[in-house]
């Protein structure tokens, strides 16, 4: 294998809000430090393979970016907007929610069901199955 300049990774920086996004975390719960930053791919890495206890508070605990809530809710993010969910929720709002699901979270959690399996259905189709 080559060590050429054009062979290693860049050392790009990105800004806090990719690295966020890129994390699964809500960017204004991060410290400051990370969110005046700026984030090489090495320094990602590294946060992903030995997370920070604030990285592994904010994982655990929340508050979760809207991806994250839908995910966990099993619903899309359109879903959570139907529903008026904007802001980040904890995972204790997160809990509260599936322990006693709400009208609204049970009817999103049909309409994305039947959407996945529809681009599964395309996707098979388009593979040549049947």
């Amino acid at each position: 294998m080559s060590s050429s300049p054009a062979a290693r990774p860049s050392p790009h920086r990105m800004k806090p809000a990719t690295a966020a996004k890129k994390l699964g975390i809500y960017l204004p719960a991060a410290p400051e430090e990370f969110r005046d930053g700026a984030v090489t791919r090495d320094e990602l890495a590294e946060l992903e393979k030995n997370p920070p206890a604030w990285l592994e508070a904010l994982r655990r605990e929340g508050p979760h970016p809207r991806p994250v809530v839908a995910g966990r809710l099993g619903v899309s993010i359109a879903g959570l907007t139907r529903a008026g969910i904007t802001e980040p929720l904890t995972t204790a709002e997160i809990d509260e929610l599936r322990a006693d699901p709400p009208l609204w979270l049970e009817a999103e959690r049909e309409t994305h069901r039947k959407v996945l399996e529809e681009e599964e259905r395309i996707a098979a189709r388009q593979r040549g199955e049947s």
